[in-house]
């Protein structure tokens, strides 16, 4: 145990932090064989337009209950037992997995299937995204909380490495094989979260109503510009640059692989994710965070040009390492500046701001990159999208100049004790 970063000594957390292992798995493995069956279905009998458009509509159907749910989501984040809340959403995703794993198994899957059940999992996404991002901080001390982040990052980001793999190989065994396994260990991440003990509740601010303690997150997120800065250029800059969208058609129809090709491309943004979370796990940043951050989304938008142009499979997976490497760092800097600056009591309702921000930027953006391959092809769809995430960190950094000037973690009073204290 003395090898392992500091968080992970303590059991709650690493409870915690296998349950979002398991989970992350079996979600993306579910996205990946989702989307693989829709654009599969559709090629059927459509033209590649015609079926990215179907694509496309995976992004916006579970969209929807994710932008319907998720302020209230934060509020009962803040309001009711966060492991409780996380709880129920996962066996929501139980359900979910279960179903697609039956309809395959007896040959009744369809489109609607597909979008019915991605509709399903958004609302489980909705839940669980503000309560457990607000209940790690609660499992850790604050002076190891950006390691209890990179952590947090490693498990999720290790998840979208194992799960599309995962998922790809499965799928090449049985439509059903996938679907069946995501159920199994979205069970054991349900028996992980049983494992934590009580954990400390943030007080609870009684004043007003609940619609009024809902707009609290929106406001508190609009009045701080280094958040609002933060989240809202991961909103833009992932829902222009959503090239990993695009990658059943790169897969099928440009690279010419199969699922197994599927599953190494989806897996290559994550790879590097991952090594680039592990380093943070144990060498945290501590200066010019904000610069940094811009700096990582720039070259997250250049990956992306460069994998829209690629037609070579090994060059392709070196751009969305780069690719995934890049996002991670904005990732890493971007939950750790919202976490320790957000009160403990806000912590589920400015996290669900977050998750409809992400969520937007993540499902809107594959829509957007559906639709617009749609109209004038994929390639021109990704490499268009590049540029657009290189132009939005341009604007960014002249219209948010906190986020240029953020030198450290720490909000400024915590700062200006710590100078006064030397």
């Amino acid at each position: 145990m003395i090898l392992f970063p500091a968080p992970l000594r303590i059991p709650a957390f690493r409870a915690y932090w296998i349950a979002r292992l398991a989970a992350t798995i079996a979600q993306t493995a579910m996205v990946i064989v989702i989307g693989w069956q829709v654009y599969d279905i559709a090629r059927e009998t459509m033209s590649i337009q015609a079926a990215a458009l179907r694509l496309g509509l995976i992004g916006v159907v579970q969209f929807v209950p994710l932008f319907a749910l998720s302020l209230i989501a934060g509020w009962v984040a803040d309001r009711v037992d966060r492991r409780r809340v996380a709880r129920l959403a996962l066996a929501l995703e139980i359900a979910c997995a279960a179903a697609l794993a039956f309809a395959n198994w007896f040959d009744l899957i369809s489109l609607w299937w597909l979008y019915g059940i991605a509709a399903l999992l958004g609302v489980a996404r909705a839940f669980a995204g503000p309560a457990l991002g607000a209940l790690a901080p609660n499992l850790v001390p604050r002076a190891i909380l950006p390691n209890a982040i990179a952590l947090s990052s490693i498990a999720w980001q290790s998840g979208t490495v194992i799960g599309p793999a995962v998922g790809g190989y499965l799928l090449a065994v049985s439509p059903a094989t996938p679907y069946a396994v995501s159920a199994f260990l979205f069970t054991l991440a349900l028996i992980g979260l049983f494992r934590i003990g009580p954990v400390e509740r943030p007080a609870i601010d009684r004043s007003g109503g609940p619609w009024a303690q809902v707009g609290d997150g929106l406001r508190y997120v609009r009045r701080n510009r280094l958040v609002l800065g933060a989240i809202s250029l991961d909103l833009f800059a992932v829902l222009l640059g959503s090239a990993t969208a695009m990658l059943p058609i790169f897969a099928r129809d440009i690279l010419h692989t199969g699922p197994e090709g599927l599953g190494h491309l989806r897996a290559a943004p994550a790879v590097g994710a991952t090594l680039t979370a592990i380093w943070f796990a144990f060498r945290p940043l501590k200066y010019n965070v904000g610069l940094k951050m811009l700096v990582a989304v720039a070259a997250f938008g250049a990956a992306t040009v460069a994998f829209g142009l690629s037609r070579s499979i090994p060059l392709s997976l070196a751009c969305l390492f780069l690719l995934g490497a890049a996002d991670m760092l904005s990732v890493y800097v971007r939950q750790s500046l919202i976490q320790i600056h957000t009160p403990d009591a806000m912590r589920g309702r400015v996290g669900a701001v977050s998750t409809l921000f992400i969520s937007a930027s993540n499902e809107l953006g594959e829509a957007e990159s559906g639709f617009l391959a749609a109209l004038v092809g994929p390639v021109i769809a990704v490499v268009g999208g590049g540029i657009g995430a290189i132009a939005v960190v341009l604007v960014w950094a002249w219209r948010f100049p906190e986020l240029r000037l953020a030198t450290s973690f720490d909000p400024p009073d915590v700062v200006d004790a710590s100078a006064k204290e030397l």
